[in-house]
């Protein structure tokens, strides 16, 4: 990992800012250019199972994404890596990336991980209405797909950051449950 002394930054667009599951020195908001947020991944394990896959946010190509920067000290580099590594790539449908992020004070090298466009598990682009389906409809072993997509909106707003599409999703998946709880399906 280089050198022990200098820090590691991670950074986080989706479950990693409301549960790093690291430990930090600090975190500071930042923006990734090249990348924005999407849920663009097929999840079989955390917010989903193999016969109701749910959806998980990856960095898909194109646009950019504002996110959290997380300073970890360079002594526990390795061991925070190994720890991404196994949380992160269950199914192989990210790629590890080392990335520029800007934050407020200036440009860091961040590790973080990409959506494979490759891999089965990529969903790519299926719109609002099939995303919040699919999303309305899975649960994981930590809890509902939607509530994934609840806490990294609140994650978002507390940084101070809008991410209009999410807000968008969140509404027709609000609106997918009220016509369950009315009992007309979806």
């Amino acid at each position: 990992m280089g050198d022990r002394n200098a820090d590691f930054w991670v950074f986080g667009y989706g479950s990693l800012m409301w549960r790093p599951g690291f430990t930090y020195l600090d975190s500071v908001g930042a923006l990734l250019r090249g990348y924005h947020r999407a849920f663009c991944i097929y999840c079989q394990h955390y917010r989903g199972t193999p016969e109701q896959p749910g959806l998980v946010l990856g960095l898909d190509r194109g646009g950019a994404c504002r996110g959290i920067a997380f300073r970890v000290a360079g002594t526990e580099a390795a061991s925070v890596k190994a720890y991404l590594d196994e949380r992160e790539l269950v199914s192989d449908a990210y790629r590890p990336r080392m990335v520029p992020v800007a934050t407020p004070e200036r440009r860091i090298i961040a590790y973080t991980f990409v959506a494979d466009p490759a891999h089965p598990h990529y969903a790519g682009k299926l719109g609002i209405e099939r995303s919040a389906q699919v999303i309305l409809e899975a649960q994981g072993r930590p809890g509902l797909n939607r509530d994934y997509l609840i806490n990294t909106l609140r994650r978002l707003e507390a940084e101070g950051y809008r991410d209009p599409t999410l807000h968008t999703l969140l509404k027709r998946v609000e609106h997918l449950t009220g016509m369950i709880e009315a009992g007309g399906g979806i």
